[in-house]
């Protein structure tokens, strides 16, 4: 890890330790920053904390462009290098989903910047005291539950050895994601101690913010993990009553929230508490255990309070509480309702019995995506007609207990493995080559992605689409999806890898029509389906090389865009593919995934990858790159592929950059629908296919006066 030093060169910082350079963490360069927040442009300013202003900006992370908040110290702030350097050095430490995430940071001159992955529900203080969102009782637990985890993570999750005490814990660092799902943020204050001593003793000044800030700490200044625990309860609280933890409208000598609330249990009045929005939602028995938990983490001696697993427990307890309540009540309405139907409905005549059972399955047939996906959220158990259900114990048994020699390749997600399945039953092969053979992804991550897959695959079927057979959800193990699998692996494998046998260019244009075709079959479907990541290793290809797009963990659907707003919607892709209307506004539309296909077009056609580090700074992208040739016929012989050789026609070959150049427009409007992609393509390959047929006739016919020639000598 280095500092800047006044001449722009960079120096060693004065902390003892150092960056890992094997984490994620990276240093970015101060053009990087500009770029990413216009130049620190003020419309882009999504908060102000005691750090500085915070942008929200666009950063390459890996080889994926995400939305990044940007924090910019202010040469004001009370906090200064060090709290930078104690952040940067933490983050680059911890991972965990319940922690927010650190890309990186940027140290220039006077310039010190921490670069975050984008929270766009922003702070739980926002929706608590600011915003005024409606936020269910269950929202609000589950939220709990969620900083409650981070902070059991920071306490034991670094090893036996150490543990991290954040040291400012309050619902502004409380940072909510897309699922408003909690993530602890702002380890500026952090400590990191031995997990073996109660105790860690603080030589500087106590640092906190006051109404959170445990009182033993304060007066005694002895730092320990139940000085977390303290300001946890202080943050159920808030959560509770929507009340702030310093609230001038409490009583005249009660500001404190936590010494407010104890005095209001004293007297029996706990239903003054209780933020008004929540009052109907909360079972008694379930308000009795969070206050208890409350009250256990505000405990005067730092020894009577839970551990934060206890809390996380004790959390989990109140929420399946809340939870059984919420179904009696459902249950007990719905058993209401039937009985008023059955009062005051006809009764149906004796031969409706059938057409009942026809309208049922027609309802059942023509439940649209968003029924599936709403249900997923609710149950993973849903029944999908055409997907078979797998117990984890057969799929273990199909590819060996998932054996690293089965294993095909490693994706964002997970692992994908080769297995053997019956043709006809699906049921597992203990002999490796018996059956048929089947690609098996065991998701490490990503469960909103899982559920997506199998929700928007269960209902397509086209064969440029890849088939999804089955799905596994057993609880005590991830999730996993049973696909066909497709022996030639993937496009870009064929492009770029070290293949022996290039792809002809016949082959190439009969791939591209497979992936338009399926591309029209997504977004003119019922749900129109954006894939939102086609790439070339997102189009597989089968034993004869007909291709099928998969990995749908980034696909949406109609109605589930329209819900989502602009302001909140992460945008996600893969650098070189990424649609730059997309990236600008974060607007998702059909036509982005056909500027991705404009990318693919392009690949196949010169061999070259859509983001290239090797290639001039300025034309990593291959759009930006190869555009100035493709206008033109001669010039688009020089970075055509040089593995075709000479065998393509110059002349489909230019129609085909000239599609590829209308999918890449800037302005949408100025793409083709996929729809006349997949036209455009065909008539290409009719040309191709006549002109290589004249060829032959020709041949033939040269042929054959020769030979006619050598008989009248004869």
């Amino acid at each position: 890890m280095s500092t800047a030093t006044g001449d722009g060169k960079e120096s060693q910082p004065s902390t003892s330790s150092s960056i890992d350079s094997s984490q994620p963490c990276r240093l970015f360069n101060f053009p990087e920053i500009l770029l990413a927040t216009d130049n620190f442009n003020e419309s882009l300013v999504i908060g102000h904390g005691g750090f500085g202003k915070v942008y929200k900006g666009n950063v390459i992370n890996g080889t994926i462009v995400a939305v990044a908040a940007v924090k910019r110290l202010d040469s004001m702030s009370a906090q200064g290098s060090t709290e930078f350097w104690a952040e940067v050095e933490m983050l680059s430490t911890l991972r965990h989903c319940h922690l927010v995430s650190l890309f990186g940071y940027c140290n220039h001159e006077k310039e010190m910047l921490l670069i975050y992955e984008y929270m766009p529900n922003g702070t739980l203080e926002d929706h608590l005291h600011k915003l005024g969102t409606h936020l269910s009782w269950l929202q609000r637990l589950k939220i709990c539950i969620g900083a409650a985890r981070g902070l059991d993570y920071l306490h034991t999750g670094m090893g036996v050895d150490f543990g991290v005490i954040h040291r400012d814990v309050k619902t502004s660092n409380i940072l909510l994601n897309e699922n408003w799902a909690a993530k602890i943020s702002d380890f500026g204050l952090s400590k990191i101690g031995p997990t073996n001593q109660r105790s860690t003793y603080v030589n500087t000044l106590v640092k906190g913010t006051f109404g959170y800030l445990d009182p033993d700490y304060f007066f005694n200044g002895r730092l320990t993990r139940k000085s977390d625990v303290y300001a946890f309860g202080v943050v159920l609280l808030e959560v509770l009553s929507r009340k702030r933890a310093v609230d001038e409208s409490l009583d005249e000598e009660q500001h404190n929230l936590a010494r407010w609330v104890q005095e209001s249990i004293k007297e029996g009045n706990l239903k003054r508490v209780i933020d008004n929005d929540i009052r109907g939602e909360i079972s008694p028995k379930c308000l009795k255990g969070f206050v208890r938990i409350a009250e256990r983490c505000l405990h005067s001696n730092p020894k009577q309070r839970p551990t934060m697993a206890e809390v996380v427990v004790s959390l989990d307890f109140v929420l399946t509480l809340q939870e059984k309540t919420n179904s009696s009540l459902k249950v007990a309405s719905r058993t209401i309702f039937g009985r008023m139907l059955h009062m005051f409905l006809f009764p149906f005549p004796s031969n409706a019995n059938d057409d009942s059972k026809v309208l049922s399955n027609s309802k059942d047939n023509n439940r649209n995506l968003g029924d599936t996906i709403g249900a997923f959220n609710k149950d993973f158990r849903i029944a999908i007609p055409s997907l078979k259900v797998f117990k984890f114990g057969d799929l273990g048994k199909a590819t060996r207990n998932f054996s690293q020699d089965l294993l095909l390749g490693m994706g964002g997600f997970g692992e994908v493995f080769l297995g053997w399945v019956d043709k006809n039953t699906l049921a597992p092969s203990t002999t490796e080559g018996v059956g048929i053979p089947v690609a098996v992804k065991r998701y490490s991550q990503g469960l909103p992605e899982w559920q997506s897959v199998v929700a928007i695959l269960g209902r397509l079927d086209h064969p440029n689409i890849i088939n999804l057979l089955g799905y596994c959800d057993d609880k005590e193990h991830k999730c996993l999806l049973v696909y066909e699998y497709m022996q030639n692996r993937n496009l870009g494998h064929f492009l770029f890898g070290d293949v022996s046998t290039p792809l002809s260019w016949r082959t190439r244009v009969m791939i591209m029509i497979g992936v338009a075709r399926g591309l029209a079959y997504l977004h003119s479907s019922k749900d129109q389906v954006i894939h939102r990541d086609v790439k070339t290793s997102n189009i597989l290809l089968d034993q004869d090389f007909n291709a099928k797009i998969g990995d749908f963990g980034l696909a949406r659907f109609g109605p589930e865009i329209r819900k989502i707003d602009a302001s909140t919607r992460i945008i996600m892709g893969t650098l070189g593919y990424l649609d730059p209307a997309y990236l600008s506004n974060g607007h998702l539309s059909v036509k982005s995934d056909v500027y991705s296909f404009g990318v693919v077009l392009l690949e196949t056609l010169t061999g070259q990858q859509a983001w290239e580090m090797k290639r001039h700074i300025h034309d990593f992208s291959l759009v930006k790159w190869a555009t100035p040739f493709l206008t033109d016929r001669m010039k688009l012989k020089k970075i055509m592929d040089v593995r075709l050789g000479q065998n393509y026609p110059l002349e489909a070959a230019f129609a085909c950059a000239a599609l590829a150049l209308r999918c890449v427009a800037m302005d949408r409007k100025d793409r083709p629908s996929s729809e006349e992609v997949s036209r455009s393509l065909e008539q290409i390959n009719t040309i191709c296919y006549q002109m290589h047929a004249a060829a032959n006739f020709r041949i033939k016919l040269m042929q054959r006066y020769y030979n006619d020639g050598l008989n009248m000598q004869h």
